[in-house]
């Protein structure tokens, strides 16, 4: 095991509730947000905690990545799910230094040319 993931979503834990006493509304705008979505029925959990895996991965959050894998192994997410959800956020990211590398080109360009 390379990081003790468990001791550091307890320690997230923790931090988020010291917030919550010192900023409690924020804390709660936080959470209603989380729980808007989950209202639809669109989506069951177990689907929204793998986007939220695949999110977490491309915001580099490793606080998202504890709870979220915490919360999609409590809804039955397996192993092949949560990398195919990976999967998903590496094609993307990949894809986004492509566009983003283009952008960058284009900028090169343009600058070249004055």
């Amino acid at each position: 095991m390379m990081f003790d993931w468990n001791a550091y979503r307890k320690q997230i834990g923790a931090a988020v509730g010291e917030i919550s006493k010192i900023s409690p509304d924020t804390v709660r705008g936080y959470a209603q947000l989380g729980n808007a979505g989950a209202k639809t029925g669109k989506l069951d959990a177990k689907t929204r905690e793998l986007i939220a895996l695949a999110v977490a991965v491309t915001r580099q959050c490793d606080g998202c990545i504890t709870v979220h894998t915490d919360a999609a192994i409590n809804h039955g997410a397996t192993r092949e799910e949560v990398m195919e959800a990976l999967g998903v956020a590496i094609a993307v990211n990949a894809g986004a230094a492509l566009v983003y590398s283009a952008r960058t080109m284009d900028a090169y360009t343009a600058r070249a040319s004055t």
